[in-house]
């Protein structure tokens, strides 16, 4: 590998620089609300990628070429695909599910542990939803509706949700965050979940034995919870053990589609003609998302052909010294992508050329024992 050329880099800069910039004016200068979320990124992106273009010293079509190349990848497709679906799914069972597991749990757990259920049930919604900023939309007013009860901070009660809602899409198959990152390392979901899993464990754990010491043993309200429908969890259910078990995401995503369609309709819980505005919906929030997909790749396929990821990687090999430390260099720069953004989604789309790139050329191998040192202890 070569040292590569760090002014290819540039467009990333740019990005974050305009994201990053204009961000903190919105947000800060100008007191908008969520200014941030304000920003047109796809705007941004193209600027980025407009950059990406102009730096590239070849022919017009063949810079289209490059593009090309980088956007018709397989696994970019794939991911596009199931951005998709995922998204149906969401939209078609909207909120009423989620609501259905929060309230069937909270009828039979005493109250006073009500903070700590909030933490699974929000991880257990999130992981079957794919997504914690819809477990966050549809727990909160739960967990605002505790609080008042209970007597326990409102803070506290929100921000174990938020806590919860982190955890299930960390781990969950239909995450958008997930699907980017296997589809873009070329891994299955259920390896990852398998190596994630004691990682984000471990946070858990800390998390609830944290929760329990602040609620539990310092005594507890009681409350009524709403009304729950198990039919509602179903889907919910078939597309987490589908997963698990390893069937392919799309008849997952179509199972539970199909499954989730039926129930809402047959239960009464919306309207047959409400349904396709909600996949219309559900979809449509994704969009977005697939477009950044479209665009990250062709900017970072330019990038590549610059040699700008060989720049980057040649850094990272030359502070982090080790097999471990290179790990550390690769999860620093998806941080630093992510503190950025504010996106993960995003940050890892932008960093996947350069994570799967790294253990290819530049991973170091475990040290091992010379021969001889281990017929010496026999």
């Amino acid at each position: 590998m070569t040292n590569g050329n760090p002014k290819a880099l540039i467009p990333i800069l740019v990005f974050v620089v305009l994201y990053l910039g204009l961000g903190i004016i919105l947000e800060y200068g100008l007191g908008i609300t969520q200014g941030f979320y304000s920003i047109p990124v796809l705007l941004i992106f193209l600027i980025a990628l407009a950059i990406a273009y102009l730096q590239t010293k070849a022919s017009s079509d063949e810079r289209f070429k490059i593009m090309g190349d980088g956007v018709g990848n397989p696994n970019v497709f794939m991911m596009i695909l199931i951005f998709l679906a995922a998204g149906v799914f969401t939209g078609v069972m909207n909120k009423a599910g989620a609501e259905s597991v929060a309230n069937f749990v909270l009828t039979y757990v005493p109250m006073e542990y009500a903070v700590i259920v909030l933490f699974l049930v929000s991880a257990f919604v999130s992981i079957s939803m794919g997504t914690s900023v819809g477990t966050i939309t549809v727990i909160t007013p739960i967990a605002v509706s505790i609080s008042d009860i209970t007597g326990f901070n409102l803070a506290l009660c929100v921000g174990t949700v938020i806590g919860g809602a982190m955890f299930g899409d960390n781990l969950s198959f239909i995450s958008d965050t997930t699907i980017a990152a296997c589809n873009g390392q070329g891994c299955n979901m259920k390896d990852k979940f398998r190596e994630n899993f004691w990682i984000a464990l471990l946070a858990a754990i800390a998390t609830i034995v944290i929760i329990a010491l602040m609620t539990v043993f310092n005594g507890g309200g009681s409350g009524i919870p709403g009304d729950y429908d198990l039919v509602l969890i179903i889907p919910y259910l078939i597309v987490l053990i589908g997963d698990i078990i390893g069937v392919n995401v799309f008849m997952v995503l179509a199972a539970g589609m199909v499954t989730g369609s039926i129930i809402m309709v047959a239960t009464g819980t919306v309207d047959a003609l409400d349904l396709l505005p909600m996949i219309s919906g559900g979809m449509g929030g994704m969009l977005e998302t697939a477009m950044v997909a479209i665009l990250v790749s062709a900017i970072c396929a330019i990038i590549a052909y610059n040699g700008g990821f060989d720049a980057l990687l040649s850094w990272i090999k030359n502070i982090f010294k080790s097999r471990k430390g290179g790990m550390l260099g690769i999860g620093l720069v998806v941080s630093a992508m992510d503190v950025a953004t504010a996106n993960n989604t995003v940050a890892i789309v932008m960093a996947n050329p350069i994570a799967k790139t790294f253990p290819r050329n530049t991973a170091y191998p475990r040290r091992r024992r010379h021969p001889s040192s281990i017929h010496s202890r026999v």
